[in-house]
């Protein structure tokens, strides 16, 4: 009984631990409010005006941030479908294989089904120990969630949430929106920021608020706008946190660019078709999280390669497709599958001739 008390009281202080920095942003957000609301809006500002203005763009600003937030925090990451997990004779297949070679076959005639495209760094089909699946493609197990998280691009401590497919546009809402956010903040204090070190302010314990206000909103602005523009780079080159410190590995070997469709289509792969969702808080990137499409098509091993790409080796021919998953998915998750060769990024007319006379579950490199 005694392993199992401390166990749980463990588990119990990294909650606590896990929780401490949402907290502490939400204070300085309460904090954030009352001392532009009440301090600077209500008791600094004399002109009719412009305390209504200031209060009514500051109110849509907050909402915006705050709902991005807490989607953020509270959108639960999305873990492998069923297919990708392992059966009890599957698990039974590879416990009783204890060579390395041996399980890895076991492992390919396994996700032979499955639409997996990427590789370890040694060409090993990706499988998660502790979660007893193979891994889809951009699919990482977070140690702190100890979860296999699809898309995974980090787990941020400041929202206690692992970052991934789920969640990931609600992410980049949340630094957009809290960039604004101190940005307006910043702004709108300065002419009152200014007066308090010209003594024309009253002597109240608003200008010490006002003085704290514009130090806070600036500096986090500094680090918000840092954070935001690498995360859009990242966004525009389809690439994870994790995907640009390490390029992922296909069958050819490392491409950092395998998954990029170009500008548009990247990043609409995040907000989705629909323009009228994009500035808001609601789910609306495109496709399942278990399978992308990528920039790389199907070369025929008897015809010459193209240069620089050298063709691998015992390749299966275009005519052959997947069957995944076995149900249809939901139309919401599915665009991105369906029009996946359009998304192909045609180098020339030899790639466009060759996208025509393949099917669409071969608009990407097979590497199974």
């Amino acid at each position: 009984m005694a392993p199992s008390g401390s166990g749980s009281i463990k588990r119990s202080c990294r909650t606590v631990v896990y929780w401490i920095p949402v907290v502490f942003i939400n204070l300085i957000v309460a904090w954030s409010y009352y001392a532009y609301v009440v301090q600077l809006c209500i008791e600094s500002i004399n002109n009719i005006g412009e305390k209504v203005v200031y209060l009514l763009a500051y109110h849509v600003i907050f909402v915006l941030f705050t709902l991005a937030y807490w989607q953020t925090i509270f959108t639960k990451p999305m873990n492998p479908q069923k297919e990708f997990h392992l059966t009890y004779s599957d698990k039974e297949m590879l416990a009783r294989e204890d060579r390395g070679e041996s399980q890895q076959e076991v492992l390919r005639r396994i996700a032979k089904d499955l639409p997996i495209y990427t590789r370890t760094m040694s060409g090993a089909i990706r499988f998660c120990d502790r979660c007893q699946l193979v891994k889809p493609d951009r699919c990482h197990h977070c140690s702190v969630c100890d979860k296999c998280i699809l898309k995974m691009d980090h787990h941020c401590p400041w929202v206690n949430n692992c970052v991934g497919f789920s969640n990931y546009k609600f992410f980049m809402l949340f630094l957009a929106y809290s960039l604004v956010y101190c940005l307006f903040i910043t702004a709108t204090d300065l002419q009152y920021f200014v007066k308090f070190w010209t003594n024309g302010l009253p002597d109240t314990q608003a200008k010490f608020h006002i003085m704290f206000l514009f130090f806070a909103a600036s500096m986090f602005s500094v680090s918000l706008a840092s954070l935001f523009v690498y995360h859009c780079w990242l966004v525009f080159r389809n690439r994870s946190t994790l995907e640009a410190v390490r390029a992922p590995a296909f069958r050819h070997g490392t491409d950092k660019n395998g998954f990029s469709l170009g500008v548009s289509k990247n990043f609409r792969q995040v907000f989705g078709d629909e323009m009228r969702y994009w500035l808001l808080p609601v789910f609306s990137s495109l496709g399942d999280g278990c399978s992308f499409p990528t920039c790389l098509v199907h070369q025929d091993p008897e015809l010459p390669s193209s240069p620089g790409h050298q063709p691998p080796p015992n390749k299966p021919v275009v005519g052959e497709s997947h069957q995944f998953p076995a149900k249809p998915l939901r139309e919401s998750q599915s665009r991105l599958l369906n029009r996946a060769p359009s998304w192909i990024e045609n180098g020339g007319a030899e790639n466009k001739e060759r996208q025509g006379t393949s099917n669409p579950a071969m608009s990407v490199e097979n590497e199974t």
